[in-house]
């Protein structure tokens, strides 16, 4: 009886700890999606709608929004600059990043842990802190106002992080795989395109996310070293779209069309990437 009772007891734990995990989860995920649910739906409400009384709670397709935003900035040139911001600088980061990274976990030299924190600590830096330099920097090279500019100092932005997150991945390789290549008689080029990246594609497709969601986000460098239509990305037009007149003060529903625009591409790309991510995330905290 005493035993039939203990496992009774056992059961409604389990079932009272499962309820309460799943109740946990979705809660979070309420807390989660609603800002997200009222942006879209802001977004998709017309402006005369927008401060209604009692608010409009379900989506009503209406896409008028979007094409007063279109009318009121140079959208496609915008939206055309923030992926080649976004590409270029996920691609030269990751490339760059990568070769550092494979340098600071395969080759031995005096100091190498050193530079690799320095690295690390740069990271740290106010990204307000490094504007002024950088601009000079830009100007002596004249790419002031181009993607060329932007994607070298994003690219300088990303790569310690970058590095620092690919070291400890590549120091799970076993060793074995390159030797046994190297006395194949396979070159370095050779050794990193055939055995090395094969290996590390869940690292790289996560690397590569993060830096594009980063540099498709970034507002500070394509505000400071961008004046013309040629290089601004969607990300500096929040300045411009601030500066139409609404009948409520601010123009929320060109905020939030806006918004929604940059969500999109951002949500689509973690859908797409998220079995890469997922690996590379778990296989970079298991050795």
């Amino acid at each position: 009886m005493g035993l039939l009772k203990s496992h009774s007891r056992y059961i409604l734990n389990k079932v009272l700890t499962t309820i309460g995990l799943y109740g946990s989860f979705f809660l979070f995920l309420i807390i989660i999606l609603i800002p997200v649910y009222w942006l879209f739906m802001s977004a998709t409400t017309p402006v005369h709608e927008l401060f209604r009384t009692p608010p409009r709670y379900f989506f009503m397709p209406n896409f008028e929004n979007f094409s007063l935003l279109i009318d009121q900035i140079p959208f496609y040139q915008y939206l055309r600059n923030s992926i080649l911001f976004g590409l270029s600088t996920s691609v030269f980061s990751v490339a760059l990043g990568f070769l550092a990274a494979y340098g600071f976990a395969r080759i031995k030299v005096p100091g190498r842990d050193i530079l690799l924190l320095g690295l690390v600590l740069s990271m740290a830096l106010p990204e307000i802190v490094t504007v002024v330099p950088l601009f000079q920097f830009l100007r002596n090279l004249s790419m002031i106002n181009t993607i060329q500019g932007l994607t070298f100092v994003m690219s300088s932005v990303l790569i310690p992080f970058t590095v620092w997150v690919l070291v400890s991945f590549i120091r799970q390789i076993p060793t074995e795989m390159e030797e046994a290549a190297i006395v194949d008689g396979v070159s370095l080029p050779q050794l990193l395109w055939l055995i090395v990246i094969p290996v590390m594609k869940p690292a790289l497709v996560t690397m590569l996310a993060i830096n594009f969601i980063n540099a498709w986000n970034n507002l500070v460098y394509p505000l400071a070293f961008s004046s013309t239509v040629d290089a601004k990305t969607l990300s500096v037009s929040v300045t411009e779209v601030f500066q139409a007149r609404a009948p409520y003060g601010r123009p929320w529903h060109l905020i939030s069309a806006l918004a929604t625009t940059m969500i999109i591409p951002v949500i689509a790309l973690v859908f797409v990437s998220q079995r890469a991510i997922v690996s590379g995330l778990t296989r970079g905290s298991i050795k």
